[in-house]
């Protein structure tokens, strides 16, 4: 302390005579008794005027190094350091190597590979599903076993290997079985069950302001003000990201090839993977381990899944908010602020029975999977739907891949995000005469609804089709530009639905199953999956007829009927909505009407 550099210069020697005179008045110095004394003044008088004079400089050493760590908060808020940007542009790759396979996948099966509509739909909602579903397990391992840097080492590794298998799998077709494409496919799913949940929980331990050590200097303001900006550019990057995915590789497969389309992404992911592994001295490790050292242990997980089917009650003691995993939302998704857990009470009584939670949700969760179904039209049947009618544009010197029209909702949920807070709000209480706005069931609720306004456009949009092919005999066709109402009205409803699940899963479970919560806000998606692979398989065979052996979803453009299966998805969606609305009125969770 003698020798800090915020006591000035030319006070030292006597901050240094003062220690060597008294050194129980220097706090912190560990130097002995020295030869020097205060000789203007008795020993006894000096003792005590030094150790005044250590305080008072010791104060001052207090201020200055205060003033000197707010200044570097003060610049530590406003920028991100380079793994949070790094982790940033690794979110928009993903987003866009996904996004420049996945959107353009079923035209890829049905015009290439010769799949029937039916069988390529199936494909690729049981593909997204099992995408879906695997987060949920990825994440329970990452928190129990593995730690976050390893996750993502082996996923990113196996995600690349997939999309390289694909390439190649698309360059050798001629010679390839059929089945073996799904290889890469699932390697793909696999790979981004690990890195999807992973990646911005890693991104945010890079802030390094989820500790008491880290960046002392910050505020609980300051610190989230930094969390709030990384989660921004978080936004911005996927959506960015799956902005240029479904409109620039669409238009390179259907014009310049596939081997093409499907290399560009690879390389691009495989970039952003080796620039990940290049700068691995530069990550600071905060995720929150036991005492052991060792990550979490799976205790709580299988005291909650034995509990659920005994049929008992259990309590598990709940985390720090600080440990709590952050999850990325697909294209939308801001982040939402835990609850701080009750200091007062004790393990029993800050977490409540974790099975009684789980059960509580799974109405909700079950109600919303029929949205979760239509939630998969757009990279299917609305694409196919669009490969069916005229995507040119004026003399046709250029020509709009169907699937480009995806990038539509992605660009809906990007205007409309920032207008929610500041004009619809605002509109709702002026509507309502209240100030509180709307809930998140509500939210939900309204979302549910647009979805079935958005399937009722469709229908009708499918069925003016195929009146004007009927009478034309095929000669005419409608534009595609018909179809950008219903991918705008199911952009909107992902900002109204998909937001509030996440946000209704989040809050409604205690602080040691918050990862937990984000596995089962995405089980929905991937669940409906599989139930829009199963509701495809059962009309499929209720509705063949002789001569037409697919019935709805028949090869031939005259013989289908994609609008009865659209009406048949607004009718159960809006009586998944009556449901909904009559579960709301019992629900009992914690802040299950609160924004």
């Amino acid at each position: 302390m003698c020798n800090s550099g915020v006591v000035e210069r030319g006070e030292r020697r006597r901050w240094r005579v003062c220690c060597r005179l008294r050194p129980s008045a220097c706090i912190g110095s560990s130097e002995p008794a020295g030869r020097y004394k205060y000789v203007t003044r008795s020993r006894r008088r000096a003792g005590r005027q030094c150790q005044a004079y250590c305080q008072r400089v010791l104060s001052l050493a207090g201020r200055r190094g205060a003033t000197a760590m707010s200044e570097k908060g003060s610049s530590a808020k406003v920028a991100l350091s380079r793994p949070c940007i790094l982790v940033l542009v690794m979110a928009g790759v993903e987003r866009f190597a996904n996004k420049g396979v996945g959107s353009n996948l079923v035209t890829y099966l049905t015009g290439v590979v010769g799949m029937s509509t039916a069988t390529a739909a199936k494909s690729v909602v049981t593909w997204t599903g099992v995408s879906f579903m695997l987060p949920l397990l990825s994440s329970i391992l990452t928190d129990s076993y593995w730690d976050r840097y390893s996750t993502l080492a082996a996923s990113s590794l196996l995600y690349v290997l997939g999309m390289v298998s694909l390439t190649v799998w698309a360059l050798l077709r001629p010679r390839m079985p059929r089945p073996t494409l799904f290889i890469p496919l699932y390697l793909m799913a696999f790979g981004q069950g690990g890195y999807q949940p992973t990646l911005q929980a890693f991104g945010a331990d890079q802030l390094g302001i989820g500790d008491d050590d880290a960046e002392p200097g910050l505020t609980a303001e300051e610190k989230g003000k930094v969390k709030s900006l990384f989660f921004q550019w978080w936004y911005f990057g996927i959506c960015s990201g799956s902005l240029l995915g479904n409109s620039t590789m669409s238009y390179v497969q259907d014009n310049f090839g596939w081997v093409l389309g499907f290399a560009i992404p690879s390389g691009v992911m495989a970039l952003s993977v080796a620039a990940f592994f290049c700068c691995t001295p530069l990550y600071r490790e905060t995720q929150p381990k036991g005492a052991s050292g060792k990550p979490s242990s799976p205790s709580g997980i299988c005291k909650v899944l034995k509990s659920i089917l005994a049929g008992r009650k259990i309590s598990l003691q709940s985390q720090d908010d600080n440990g709590d995993t952050m999850s990325e939302l697909e294209l939308q998704e801001k982040p939402l602020k835990a609850e701080p857990a009750d200091a007062k009470g004790g393990p029993d009584e800050a977490a409540p029975s974790v099975a009684k939670v789980i059960l509580g949700l799974l109405p909700i969760w079950a109600i919303l999977l029929i949205f979760a179904v239509i939630f998969q039209q757009p990279m299917t049947f609305f694409t196919k739907q669009g490969m069916l009618m005229d995507h040119t544009v004026g003399r046709g010197a250029f020509v709009i891949p169907p699937a480009m029209l995806q990038s539509s909702i992605t660009v809906s949920i990007i205007l409309l995000v920032p207008m929610y807070d500041r004009v619809i709000i605002p509109l709702i209480n002026a509507v309502t005469r209240g100030s509180d706005g709307i809930t998140v069931l509500q939210r939900i609720g309204v979302g549910m609804v647009l979805s079935v306004v958005a399937m009722v456009i469709a229908a009708l949009v499918e069925s003016w089709r195929l009146r004007v092919s009927a009478a034309s005999e095929g000669a005419a066709r409608l534009k595609i530009f018909w179809l950008l109402p219903q991918y705008v009205l199911l952009g909107v409803s992902d900002v109204f639905t998909v937001v509030g699940m996440q946000e209704f899963f989040y809050t409604q479970v205690p602080a040691s199953m918050k990862t937990i919560s984000i596995g089962l806000y995405l089980s929905v998606f991937g669940v409906g999956g599989f139930l829009g692979a199963l509701l495809i398989t059962v009309l499929e065979v209720a509705t063949a007829r002789p001569g037409n052996s697919k019935g709805w979803f028949s090869d031939d453009p005259g013989e289908a009927h994609l609008d009865n299966y659209y009406w048949f998805l607004a009718l159960l969606c809006f009586i998944s909505f009556v449901i909904f609305t009559h579960l709301c009125k019992f629900y009992s969770g914690k802040n299950a009407s609160g924004k």
